[in-house]
């Protein structure tokens, strides 16, 4: 809540309003004062949602959402998190999946629950990720009802000017400390219009100050006569009440740090600002003019921060690592239409440097993500061709890794999508960092699972290539090969053979047989013939890249053991069992003494190993090592990885080919209990399970010598597994 926060009893919506399940959509209201703010807001409908929710909760609710619904990510990353601090287990689906899985439960069921959606813009951002459910309720805080058009029964309700009553309630509480500051109140909250925003500014300063409300109305009514002019499109009176605090939060010790820490604040997230990025050197030096970003500077940034808090400029959220500092975008607006253009440069620099600086500290958790994907989303919005000059600023690069990190795969190829645009334009096509993120763009279009979008950017990548550098530059080899290997995973295992031999002889011709690069484009094409089922020719490439291998990077070099490896599975799947056995023991062997008997690589050795004596009929060596591969996964990987489902469903058929079918069926019972828990019920190895039991049942019944169609089968796997 709001410090000071009153109820808004005559210009908000009440609780009451939300005793209907739906969509509570908080709009600007229809008054005047509402309208002279426009696009900006500032009429309190964030703090009214919070009111609502914290009223819905103490009384209802058993679980409330808030997200800052900034775009599609913010929202799919914020179910992901509800999930999360649920308790639910995290099946590795990704965002979009557990967003599905999160709406499902909330549709069903019977436990009262309140969303809020938070500054929702843009309506295409919640296709399909609308909540609904008989026992929720939800509320949007949009500046455009259209916003929230789809949203399931819909109800509007304005949000305006504080009322006379309101203003003289809002300010009684703000001034609580010394009643004599009272004095004149009623006719300031009229000259300040009854604007929220407004009288927040005034209210923050007479407590910072100790004037009272007709002192600080002359003051006001002076600045208002001075910004008048040059106040452009924003109402005069916003633009007063916001000059007088800034030059007080400047005024304060340590003085003349608060500008500056503004200018960095206004060109971030009003959603929130992670406390990294005011933190980092890049910040600190800004803000300070220290070019060492010392202990006492990192302390001064923060005293200049609290003093924009005291003034009411911003608010210092202590409990939020990932949205500690907030600011309304009224306040923003204005800071920046005051910067010089030259300052203005100066402030986004630091602020893209000290994004990049605050990720390498908080990228691994997601809320911190998610707010400073926020952050760069608004400064490539307020700066522009400034994070274009000379090139594209890492921060851009930054945010759309951080996406693919996300697991919003999609929305990565929408974001590389745009910026390879915008570099095409202005940087050229030929520029390194236009390339840069085609080749991105290209991954995250694999990266989605859709191959046909992403072989048509890697083939127009490859054509692009050949025409500026030529067939045979190593850029244009690199993304042949890069090709080839999508052709294979799209099933077209011809078209990338035909691919991978160009490759091999484009890469030789250039580098010579023996150069990395020539003997990289010789695995593609050996990993291209066994895709296209021709095991011979995939087994004689095979044997020649391990013959490089050991002539260039010596025998026991990780690269080597990988192509020894993958012989193996050649000879494997060609049905030569006896050379598959002697290569996988010699593969192991290399595994456990280069990376150790527990390294996650050798442990897969072990697995090749034990395919081999199964496919040879050796079905005792095979359990074994299938026992001891489950056991290793389990200790390594713990018992809820899907690696180690999957060796218990190895071990089971092992189980059943060696006849031990109530070990067989009660491993494959197992498998389908963790696979249900931990992946859900429709997940392909979940099906793929649930299958092998029960036709691993079936043949167990048959062996035993049960009829199916008999009364007196077994009614239970366990049954089943006592017989």
């Amino acid at each position: 809540m709001a410090d000071s926060y009153v109820p808004r009893p005559e210009s908000g919506p009440s609780l009451a309003s939300m005793s209907a399940s739906g969509t509570l959509v908080l709009v600007p209201g229809n008054d005047a004062a509402s309208a002279a703010l426009g696009e900006m807001g500032g009429t309190g409908k964030t703090h009214a949602a919070a009111a609502l929710a914290h009223a819905h909760h103490s009384h209802t609710a058993d679980l409330t959402v808030w997200i800052a619904a900034t775009g599609r990510d913010a929202v799919l990353n914020g179910y992901e998190q509800a999930v999360r601090d649920m308790g639910e287990p995290d099946h590795g689906e990704g965002p979009e999946k557990t967003a599905s899985r999160f709406l499902a439960w909330l549709a069903r069921t019977d436990r009262p629950w309140l969303v809020v959606l938070d500054d929702l813009a843009d309506p295409g951002v919640m296709d399909g990720l609308w909540p609904y459910g008989p026992a929720g309720r939800v509320v949007v805080t949009t500046r455009n009802p259209g916003s929230a058009a789809q949203a399931p029964f819909a109800r509007l309700a304005g949000v305006g000017a504080f009322s006379p009553r309101e203003a003289l309630a809002y300010l009684a509480a703000r001034l609580r400390e010394d009643p004599s500051q009272r004095t004149g109140a009623l006719d300031l909250a009229s000259s300040l219009g009854f604007l929220p925003v407004a009288i927040g500014h005034a209210g923050a300063f007479m407590a910072a100050t100790g004037l009272d409300c007709r002192e600080y109305g002359t003051r006001f009514a002076e600045r208002r006569s001075a910004v008048a002019a040059p106040a452009g499109a924003f109402a005069s009176i916003e633009t007063a009440t916001w000059s007088l605090s800034a030059e007080l939060a400047d005024q304060l010790p340590p003085r003349g740090l608060a500008g500056r820490a503004l200018a960095l604040a206004c060109l971030l997230s009003p959603a929130g600002i992670p406390a990294a990025v005011f933190a980092s050197q890049a910040a600190c030096t800004y803000i300070t003019e220290e070019p060492d970003a010392s202990t006492d500077a990192e302390a001064a940034v923060r005293a200049a921060l609290f003093n924009l808090d005291r003034v009411g400029l911003l608010a210092i959220d202590r409990s939020s690592y990932a949205r500690t500092v907030v600011i309304h975008e009224v306040v923003q607006a204005l800071a920046y239409e005051n910067l010089a253009a030259a300052e203005r440069e100066r402030a986004a620099r630091a602020a893209a440097d000290a994004l990049v600086q605050a990720w390498t500290a908080l990228s691994a958790l997601p809320p911190a993500a998610q707010a400073l994907r926020d952050c760069t989303t608004k400064l490539h919005e307020r700066a522009g061709a400034i994070l274009w000059r000379p090139q594209f600023h890492p921060v851009l690069m930054q945010a759309g890794l951080s996406l693919g990190r996300s697991g919003l795969a999609s929305l990565a190829v929408s974001y590389w999508q745009e910026l390879f645009g915008i570099s095409h334009g202005v940087l050229g096509p030929d520029h390194a960092q236009t390339i840069r993120a085609l080749d991105l763009l290209s991954a995250a279009c694999e990266a989605s699972g859709d191959l046909t979008e992403a072989i048509a950017v890697y083939e127009a990548r490859l054509a692009e290539r050949e025409q500026s550098l030529g067939a045979d530059a190593p850029a244009a080899v690199a993304a042949r090969e890069v090709l080839a290997r999508t052709y294979v995973a799209a099933g077209r295992p011809d078209d990338a053979v035909r691919l991978a031999r160009r490759a091999r002889v484009d890469s030789e011709q250039a580098h010579g047989p023996q150069h990395p690069d020539s003997l990289a484009a010789e695995e593609t094409l050996a990993r291209s013939y066994r895709d296209a089922g021709q095991l011979s020719e995939a087994a004689d490439t095979f044997q020649h890249v391990v013959a490089n291998n050991e002539q260039t990077l010596g025998n026991q070099h990780l690269e080597t053991i990988a192509a020894r490896g993958s012989l193996a599975e050649v000879y494997r799947e060609a049905g030569r069992s006896k050379e598959a056995i002697a290569l996988s023991k010699r593969t192991l062997a290399d595994r456990e003494r280069v990376q150790g008997p527990d390294h996650l690589d050798t442990i897969a050795a072990r697995a090749s190993l034990a395919a081999a004596y199964r496919q040879a009929d050796k079905h005792k060596d095979a359990l074994r090592l299938y026992e001891r591969v489950r056991a290793d996964r389990e200790r390594v990987q713990g018992p809820d990885h899907q690696d180690t489902i999957a060796a218990r469903g190895d071990l089971a058929l092992s189980y059943l080919a060696t006849k031990k079918l109530g070990n067989a069926v009660r491993e494959y019972e197992y498998a389908l209990a963790d696979c249900e828990r931990v992946l859900g019920h429709d997940h392909p190895l979940t099906r793929t399970t649930r299958e092998n039991l029960d036709a691993s049942a079936r043949y167990a019944w048959a062996e035993l010598g049960i009829d199916l169609r008999s009364p007196r089968k077994p009614e239970s796997h366990q049954d089943l597994v006592r017989s």
